[in-house]
């Protein structure tokens, strides 16, 4: 894991953004990258679908006990995963420590979001609002290709893009903590990380 003298630079783009570049070295990287894999072994990647059918086009599963869901039935937590209805994996003690480290915090994250992009995957422009503590901040970590983020103001505005390359952290807190947020376009072969190639996003949150 990265020193604390890693700089936050998120504040200059949005109040409340928090944005760490490099926070997780290759090796760091490499060491997590191999414990989601073995996660999504226990947990597979899934195709998950808006309340109005749609197919999302980012394959996803969790970790933790509580995993984001949406099929026509909504957005949700729920305990189980959707296809193999047995319970979503640990959150790991890596992550567990950089969520302390990032948000100062001494409660722990009950969900992580895993998202893998691949062949043009995108994620619209959204809030986070399933979430029961508001108040908690949400935590992304990025591994592999690099991704265009766009952010903005919760109420509307002007948006910044910025790059989100493997290793890199950024938090959702305060004023930011319902910024609008989404995905334009994932950089392929931007990285050698991820066999195969992609992006894989972990979200890390206090649903309950």
């Amino acid at each position: 894991m990265a020193e604390a003298a890693v700089r936050d630079i998120g504040a200059g783009i949005l109040p409340g953004f928090g944005l760490w570049p490099g926070w997780l070295s290759p090796p760091d990287q490499a060491t997590l990258l191999e414990t989601v894999l073995a996660a999504i072994d226990e947990a597979p990647l899934y195709q998950p679908v808006t309340p109005g059918g749609r197919p999302f086009s980012v394959r996803m599963t969790n970790m933790g006990s509580l995993g984001w869901v949406s099929d026509r039935a909504g957005y949700r937590y729920q305990p189980t995963h959707p296809e193999t209805g047995r319970p979503w994996p640990a959150i790991p003690p890596m992550l567990l420590a950089l969520w302390a480290e990032a948000t100062g915090r001494e409660d722990q994250p009950d969900a992580c979001l895993v998202n893998l992009y691949r062949n043009s995957a995108k994620m619209g422009l959204h809030q986070d609002r399933d979430e029961a503590d508001m108040g908690a901040p949400v935590v992304s970590v990025s591994l592999g290709d690099t991704a265009m983020f766009r952010i903005g103001p919760a109420d509307g505005g002007r948006t910044a893009t910025v790059r989100l390359a493997s290793g890199d952290v950024c938090a959702l807190s305060g004023p930011a903590r319902l910024a609008r947020h989404g995905i334009d376009r994932v950089l392929e072969e931007s990285s050698r990380l991820i066999a195969g190639g992609g992006r894989i996003n972990l979200t890390l949150r206090k649903a309950a």
